[in-house]
């Protein structure tokens, strides 16, 4: 099965707060994440989480939550030498995609 299953990093305008996530529609899903801005029923909602600073792709869908999982487990630092790896200054790629 070949697809375009998306694991993604998302951060708040002050690039204080990081959000990891899967989707298979990473153009719609970074949509919601920014309609939901300031709703403080969801985590990207509360802390205003709908930048992309980073992303990978994969065939799977299985691939992609894995991934998803082992980044979850990261600490920050670790976290921020992966998206500075890519995007060292943290540009919103949003418009990118």
């Amino acid at each position: 099965m070949n697809g375009n299953y998306f694991v993604y990093i998302t951060t708040n305008p002050k690039r204080t707060t990081l959000y990891i996530g899967v989707t298979n529609d990473l153009v719609k899903r970074l949509e919601e994440h920014a309609s939901q801005a300031g709703n403080p029923k969801t985590f990207t909602g509360r802390y205003f989480c709908y930048n992309l600073i980073y992303w990978e792709r994969f065939d799977t869908p299985q691939d992609a939550i894995d991934r998803e999982k082992e980044l979850k487990g990261w600490r920050r630092e670790k976290k921020e030498a992966l998206i500075n790896a890519e995007n060292p200054q943290w540009i919103f790629l949003n418009d990118e995609i």
